[in-house]
């Protein structure tokens, strides 16, 4: 695709065929989002690829943890929850999400069992776990970084016919995360990508986030009007 019909037709996919991904389409993908920009050129990303029993075990292990009441842990300093423009937003695509899956508003189990999905890196078959150096760390600039891989990385699989979301759900419970997947201890887990190929029977699938008109957030200066 070009550029621009890429960008405006990604979506985050939620439910995904069983089919695996196979390693020489990530390798490709990866190849192109390598290019991503970085501070100063200093590529501070790793990305732990994980399939098949590993990434069950750690399914499972986020699922069992969250259940059992463990206080989710990261590896870094997160809000603990948004208010104002940013809450209206959040529960603005969960409110498409659920109408989409014909969740209701008092269906407490299918609520729950939406929100487990997440912590199941919503069984896509891959999950790739990016991580920094902690010696990074206070990590603003490397995290931005890896925010723009990622980016790019989505779009790369887009483009290959493979559907992504960014989840931050799925590293909630780090320790099990960098035990299944083999991160050392001198890497802080930012977040993770579900991927593989949409399944188009999800009817969540068809859900795209709007996105505010530029004069909510794009402040011209000294420009001739």
């Amino acid at each position: 695709m070009d550029f621009e019909t890429l960008i405006s037709t990604r979506r985050s996919v939620r439910g995904y065929k069983p089919d695996p991904v196979p390693r020489k389409i990530l390798e490709e993908i990866f190849e192109v989002a390598k290019g991503a920009p970085s501070s100063m050129n200093t590529q501070p990303w790793h990305l732990h690829v994980v399939t098949g029993e590993p990434l069950d075990r750690i399914r499972k292990g986020n699922t069992e943890r969250m259940l059992g009441g463990v206080t989710p842990t990261r590896d870094f300093p997160t809000n603990e929850g948004y208010t104002g423009i940013h809450r209206d937003r959040q529960v603005g695509i969960a409110v498409q999400l659920f109408e989409a899956m014909g969740i209701a508003r008092d269906d407490k189990e299918k609520r729950q069992d939406w929100v487990m999905r997440g912590f199941r890196q919503f069984d896509a078959p891959v999950s790739i776990v990016l991580t920094y150096d902690k010696v990074l760390e206070p990590a603003a600039i490397a995290q931005f970084d890896l925010g723009a891989i990622c980016h790019a990385i989505v779009l790369a699989a887009w483009d290959r016919g493979l559907g992504s979301v960014i989840n931050g759900q799925g590293v909630m419970q780090t320790p099990v995360v960098r035990e299944h997947a083999n991160i050392p201890e001198d890497q802080s887990i930012l977040t993770c990508i579900a991927m593989g190929y949409p399944n188009d029977e999800f009817v969540a699938n068809d859900v795209k986030s709007t996105r505010a008109p530029l004069e909510d957030f794009v402040h011209f200066v000294g420009f001739d009007d």
